[in-house]
Formats: C-alpha cells, structure tokens, sequence
C-alpha cells in the first residue's frame, strides 16, 4: 500500500510533467509567432500591412477629393455660360454632392487613427513575444518545428494578396504574361 511520500512524489512527477509540456506548447506557439508556417500569419509584418492600408486609403480619399474640387471649378465655368433658373438649381445640387463628398471622406481621418492605435497594440505584443523569445533563447525557438495549421487550397496558393511597397510583381511583370 503507497503511503503518502509515494502519493506525494507521484503527484510532484504528474504536475511537473503537466508544467514541462505546457511549456513546449508555450514555446511551440511563441515560434509560430516568430516563424509562422504560412507567412499570411507573419505577425512582424502586421504593423507594415497596417501601415499600407492607412497609406492607401489616405491616397484614394486624396484622388476622391481632387477629383471633386475640378468637378467644382468646372461647375464655376458652366454657372458664368449658363442663365437658365432650372439648370443653375442643378449645378448647386452638384455642389451640395460635393460637400458630402468631403464630409463623407473625412472617413479616412478617423480610420488612420484607429488603425494607428492598432499597430501600437501589434508593436507592444511584438515586443513582449520577441522579449520571450530572448528569455527562452532564439536557438531554442529557431529549432522548433512549425506546421502550418490546415493546407491550403490550389486557389489558395496562387493568392498573395495586395504586396506591400517594392514586394511582388510589378505591373509590368504581369503585362508581360500577357505578350
């Protein structure tokens, strides 16, 4: 009969071996963070692609805008040509549209900044994993295996989404698959 020194090294050897593979997972999931199987999940590069969306939209809303202040100084040259009372009423609704337009652009502002406090928060998670890394070694990271979590579809292989700046095909790569 085991007497209560037996119980306890038994449960001693169970929550250590419990511990010892928590920490394997812990270290498995630090490195796919690190070194993600499926480079869609690069969790360096979530501030970039951040950044990227912020930087296109502000380009578009900049070219919406543009494009509606020359809308509005061809509404300017037409209202001097033209003295008819019903089209004169449809040139200030084209400048009504125009102001929202604006107003409706001003979107872009707003979603910047909260994009911003996003690639804040990835910065601050991507500081504490690499500081785990640190405490853990970056051998022992490196040498762990990372399988991706489900295969991807032939379809799916072949998407690589939008690229960031200076990454993937340029528009004259693709025109040339067409020659």
């Amino acid at each position: 009969m085991p007497n209560d020194s037996d119980q306890n090294i038994s449960l001693l050897r169970s929550e250590l071996d419990g511990l010892l593979r928590y920490l394997h997972r812990v270290r498995t999931e630090i490195a796919s963070i690190d070194r993600p199987a499926d480079e869609e999940h690069d969790f360096n590069s979530m501030g970039d692609q951040l950044d990227a969306i912020v930087e296109a939209t502000e380009t578009a809303t900049n070219t919406i805008m543009e494009a509606v202040e020359k809308n509005d100084d061809i509404v300017t040259k037409i209202r001097k040509k033209v003295k008819d009372p019903e089209v004169n009423g449809w040139l200030d609704e084209i400048n009504n549209n125009s102001g929202d337009v604006f107003e409706a652009c001003s979107f872009q502002d707003i979603t910047g900044q909260r994009v911003n406090k996003v690639v804040k928060s990835v910065t601050y998670v991507e500081e504490r994993v690499n500081a785990l890394i640190d405490v853990m070694g970056r051998d022992v990271i490196e040498s762990i295996e990372v399988l991706p979590e489900s295969e991807k579809t032939e379809d799916e292989k072949l998407l690589d989404g939008p690229q960031l700046e200076g990454k993937g095909l340029s528009q004259d790569d693709i025109d040339s698959l067409f020659d």
